[in-house]
């Protein structure tokens, strides 16, 4: 897995194609899971890849390593999801121009599934060493096709939701804060819990300083408890499992999933961790945590942000609790911000309006924060999908 601060190029992070790198083989390499599996099968696994296990350290130690490029070393002590119907569908080539367009329904397996992607699991993930998976189900046959075996010449357009938790979902590895943690979001509508701690690690190597008096006012600790009703549908996912073979057009893996006739395959729904805190909607951008920080300048003790904090706050002309400009800043020699002065984030054309209708523009930085965030569902790793999200949203 690479996962670069970068934004000089890339996808606008709406309903299109996201992800970046791949790994693997003929459509079962990488990753591992369902020992017992019969050849044919399929077997579904889900990760957060290795951030999420161990979350953002800073300084980064080279260019290519993931970071908050505004000193902030982000760790999690819980992210919690909630995955639904996993689906083939046959022919995901039926459309080369529009990614959400595939074949019939083959096959699909209905959870839904509560996982914790902190806690990870036993089995290796798809993005490289030192990440872990968790097994969901496996699937043995068109059970929407008369029960007939999978054809191991053809590719099948895979699928996955994700869904508001719910008191129905099977929880596959939560413990008791976890269960807890599972109750307020189904009271609040979540569909994604993330639960950590920010920690500024900038020191001095920041520009501007950390003694400039805006930064100064930040909280050096903040703990973090996001929730995001963002229900979504990542649709007709790519491959990077698929490589060498060529992809439609500019697209960055082939579409669809082999299933081997001799053996069991991996399909890994994953989820990425950075999305939320992007700078744009440019998929892969610069991860921030200012903007958040700067919501609790003045506070006492490790104050706690929640998302609704960031209601009523301009994406693209960031103020501070006071309602003070919050400026740039890099704290590694890796990034350059994109402007000088008050910070503000990019929507790539994506109308932003206070007062308007959330189904036509971003309000502000909780829509921002939002709409970046349901990006976030890949397939086998990086794998990009086209995304359907089922919440007001432009």
């Amino acid at each position: 897995m690479s996962r670069r601060f970068r934004g000089v190029a890339g996808i606008l992070a709406g309903a299109v194609w996201l992800g970046a790198s791949g790994c693997g083989n003929g459509g079962g390499g990488g990753g591992g899971a369902g020992g017992s599996a019969a050849p044919g099968s399929i077997v579904f696994d889900i990760s957060g890849e290795v951030l999420a296990l161990g979350g953002y350290t800073f300084p980064p130690a080279t260019m290519d390593d993931p970071a908050f490029v505004d000193g902030w070393e982000i760790k999690f002590s819980e992210l919690l999801v909630t995955v639904d119907k996993i689906t083939l569908s046959q022919n995901p080539d039926t459309n080369a121009g529009d990614e959400s367009q595939v074949g019939p329904l083959v096959a699909e397996v209905d959870g839904p599934w509560a996982v914790d992607l902190h806690k990870g699991g036993p089995l290796p993930g798809k993005g490289g060493a030192g990440e872990e998976a968790v097994q969901l189900t496996t699937l043995a046959n068109q059970n929407k096709n008369g029960g007939q075996p999978f054809d191991d010449t053809v590719r099948y357009a895979f699928g996955f939701d994700v869904v508001p938790a719910t008191a129905s979902a099977t929880m596959v590895n939560l413990d008791a804060q976890g269960m807890s943690d599972y109750a307020t979001m189904q009271a609040s509508g979540y569909t994604v819990l993330y639960v950590g701690t920010a920690t500024f690690k900038g020191g001095t190597s920041c520009t501007p300083a950390p003694a400039d008096p805006e930064f100064a006012s930040l909280p050096p600790v903040v703990s973090f408890e996001l929730g995001f009703k963002s229900p979504t549908s990542y649709v007709n996912c790519q491959n990077p499992d698929n490589d060498p073979a060529k992809p439609l057009g500019s697209e960055e893996h082939e579409r669809g999933i082999f299933i081997k006739g001799n053996q069991p395959v991996i399909g890994q729904l994953t989820i990425h961790t950075d999305h939320p805190f992007w700078e744009s909607f440019v998929h892969d951008s610069p991860a921030h945590f200012d903007m958040i920080a700067a919501q609790y300048t003045g506070s006492t003790g490790t104050p706690t942000a929640v998302l609704e904090d960031m209601r009523g706050v301009d994406p693209t002309a960031i103020t501070d609790k006071q309602h003070n400009k919050l400026p740039w800043r890099s704290c590694t020699p890796f990034y350059t911000p994109p402007a000088v002065g008050q910070m503000g984030f990019d929507t790539q054309g994506v109308p932003v309006n206070p007062t308007g209708n959330p189904s036509n523009a971003i309000r502000d930085l909780y829509d921002y924060m939002t709409y970046n965030q349901s990006t976030q569902g890949h397939l086998n790793s990086d794998g990009l999908c086209f995304v359907q999200r089922h919440y007001p949203s432009p």
